[in-house]
C-alpha cells in the first residue's frame, strides 16, 4: 500500500494521502512521498492541476510527534534532526507554490499544525463541511512557527495570531470567512468538487495558467509600481504567444480554439 497515492485523470493528478491510522501525519516518509511527486509533477506538462486529499477519517495531524520525540536520542538532543526535518517541510511547503500547475487541497475531518500549513500552501482548497482547522502546537508547548508563515500568508494578522496562540480551531465557516479556504461542501461531494475545479483548471490553456500562478505570487512580494510593470511585461510576453493569438481569434470567431495545450 502506497504511502502517498496518485491517481491521474486525464491532465489531474490526485494526490491520496495514505496513512489513516496516523492521521496522515507528515512522517518522515511522507515528506519524502511529496517531495518526490513535487518533483516529478515540476517537470511534467501533461499534468495542469493537482488535488491534494487524505484517506481516512482526517486529513492530515501534522508532524509525526513519535518521530519527532524519537529525534531526540541524539548526542545533540535532536538539533540537527529537527532542522533537517523543518527545511524538508519547507520544501515541501514552498515547492507546492512554486509548482507551474495550481494545486488543491481537499481536507476534511481535522487539518492541524503542519496538516493546517499543508492547506494553506496550496494555492486553493476546498474542504469537506465540519473540518476543523488549528495550529494548535502552542498546547503542547511547541509553537507552531513553521506553520505560521503559511497561514499568516493567507489570512489576517490578528486572526493568524489568536489561532497561534490560544491554539483553538475554527470550523470552516471561519476558514472561509478568512480566506484559508474557497469553499465547504457536504462531505460525499468533497472529492468531486475538487476535482470539478481542477478540471475546470485544466481546460484552460496551459501555459497561460503556468505564467499566470508565477506572475501572482511574484507580484504580490513587490511595491504597487514594480507589480505594474512586472505584470505588464508579463502581459506582453503572454499577448506574443501564438497559443493566445489563437484564444483571441477563436473568442472574436465565436468558436472553440484550437490549442495545443
Amino acid at each position: 500500500m502506497a504511502l502517498l497515492e496518485r491517481n491521474d485523470t486525464g491532465p489531474v493528478a490526485h494526490l491520496r494521502l495514505n496513512a489513516p491510522e496516523r492521521i496522515n501525519a507528515l512522517s518522515d516518509a511522507m515528506l519524502a512521498a511529496l517531495q518526490a511527486q513535487i518533483d516529478t509533477l515540476r517537470e511534467d506538462r501533461t499534468i495542469r492541476a493537482v488535488v491534494i486529499s487524505g484517506a481516512g477519517k482526517a486529513f492530515c495531524a501534522g508532524h509525526d510527534l513519535k518521530e519527532m520525540t524519537a529525534g531526540r536520542q541524539t548526542e545533540d538532543g535532536g538539533r540537527a534532526y529537527f532542522a533537517d526535518l523543518f527545511n524538508r517541510c519547507a520544501s515541501v511547503m514552498t515547492g507546492l507554490r512554486a509548482l507551474p500547475q495550481p494545486v488543491i487541497a481537499a481536507p476534511h475531518g481535522i487539518a492541524t499544525a503542519a496538516g493546517c500549513q499543508l492547506v494553506a500552501s496550496c494555492d486553493l482548497a476546498i474542504a469537506a463541511e465540519g473540518t476543523r482547522f488549528g495550529v494548535n502546537g502552542v498546547n503542547i508547548g511547541l509553537f507552531c512557527s513553521t506553520p505560521m508563515v503559511a497561514l499568516s500568508r493567507n489570512i489576517p494578522r490578528k486572526q493568524a495570531f489568536e489561532m497561534l496562540t490560544t491554539g483553538e480551531f475554527i470550523d470552516t465557516d471561519r476558514a472561509q470567512a478568512l480566506g484559508l479556504i474557497n469553499r465547504a461542501v457536504p462531505a460525499d461531494d468533497l472529492l468531486p468538487a475538487a476535482m470539478d475545479m481542477a478540471e475546470t483548471i485544466a481546460a484552460k490553456l496551459g501555459a497561460a495558467v503556468r505564467i499566470g500562478k508565477e506572475a501572482f505570487y511574484n507580484q504580490l512580494e513587490m511595491g504597487l509600481d514594480a507589480a505594474y510593470a512586472y505584470t505588464g511585461q508579463v502581459m506582453v510576453e503572454n499577448m506574443l504567444r501564438s497559443d493566445t493569438a489563437e484564444g483571441i481569434s477563436a473568442f472574436i470567431e465565436k468558436r472553440a480554439p484550437d490549442w495545443d495545450q
